[in-house]
């Protein structure tokens, strides 16, 4: 499974949300990056990114936005297949 990584707060509900979408499609461990903990992280996000807001999903190295983003792209049928990359 591709490795998962999510910009993120402590208190966060899309952030949430978020993380119960991918651990229903069996992702077992999401790398948080507290951003309100560490500021230099943010700017690190907002430099990846271009975004501003939270969370920020990367599968891999592939950027998949935010909560919507990550659910549109559920829907879209092209979750499964990002994670599933060998």
């Amino acid at each position: 499974m591709s490795k998962v990584v999510m910009y993120s707060t402590q208190v966060c509900p899309y952030c949430q949300m978020a993380e119960r979408l991918l651990k229903s499609r069996g992702v077992e461990h999401i790398e948080k990056v507290l951003i309100d903990r560490d500021p230099a992280r943010r700017e690190e996000m907002m430099t990846r990114t271009g975004r501003r807001t939270v969370p920020q999903v990367f599968i891999g190295e592939t950027h998949v936005g935010g909560y919507d983003d990550l659910s549109a792209l559920d829907r879209a049928g092209g979750l499964m297949p990002l994670l599933e990359v060998a």
